[in-house]
């Protein structure tokens, strides 16, 4: 499915969110707060959009995906990238093996992602910390009713129009909308052993960024 979508993913992205995810992947880099030559893992990174900052800054990035078509096209716009294949119920990586790690709106695919929460462990050091980005509910109720129907009835008419693959978007609205609340997710965190496990809302609540550190 993501194969299909790789070609205009970035641009589909930006049109979905209208330009919001922008935003969230400024959110990300400065939540996780990457020094030159740390090691950093940024998992489900798709065409590596999401790896140019980490790398940008001097870390030594690595974008790992299940897609060989994704990986295939973000090979083609940063070949100075590192880009491995990888299941993240499966890391290829050895453990303790970065200083961060993080995925942004890749968790929610994973299917089992509790199983990825502990593999993200594993391949952290002690002491380092894990960023999550991910589509989450809105905290004010009236706008999350508003928030469901364009989920469910106008993005997938819009990925209609911009996307080389837009049935991937109506499954990509279900699973926004069955996907767990901020509180609840946080629990997943602590029950795969991470501590200091806070998250903040981003865009009312629509994306939610938890941050969480492996215990030294």
């Amino acid at each position: 499915m993501f194969d299909g979508v790789a070609e205009r993913y970035d641009i589909t992205n930006d049109v979905l969110s209208m330009g919001q995810d922008r935003l969230w992947r400024k959110a990300v880099v400065d939540a996780l707060d990457v020094k030159p030559h740390e090691r950093v893992l940024d998992l489900a990174a798709g065409t590596a959009t999401s790896t140019e900052p980490f790398a940008d800054l001097g870390a030594q990035a690595v974008a790992c995906d299940f897609s060989l078509g994704m990986l295939r096209v973000g090979r083609r716009r940063r070949p100075d990238l590192s880009l491995v294949a990888g299941d993240g119920t499966r890391l290829p990586f050895a453990n303790t093996t970065f200083d961060a790690v993080t995925i942004s709106f890749g968790l929610r695919n994973v299917v089992d992602y509790p199983a990825a929460l502990r593999e993200m462990l594993r391949v952290t050091k002690p002491g380092g910390r894990l960023v999550v980005c991910e589509f989450s509910q809105p905290t004010w109720a009236p706008f999350q009713v508003v928030y469901t129907e364009y989920l469910m009835k106008a993005l997938p008419s819009i990925a209609r129009a911009v996307s080389s693959n837009p049935d991937a978007y109506v499954y990509l609205a279900e699973s926004i909308r069955a996907w767990p609340n901020q509180e609840d997710l946080a629990a997943q965190f602590r029950e795969a052993g991470w501590g200091s496990v806070a998250y903040r809302n981003l865009s009312g609540g629509i994306v939610a960024l938890h941050r969480a550190f492996r215990p030294a």
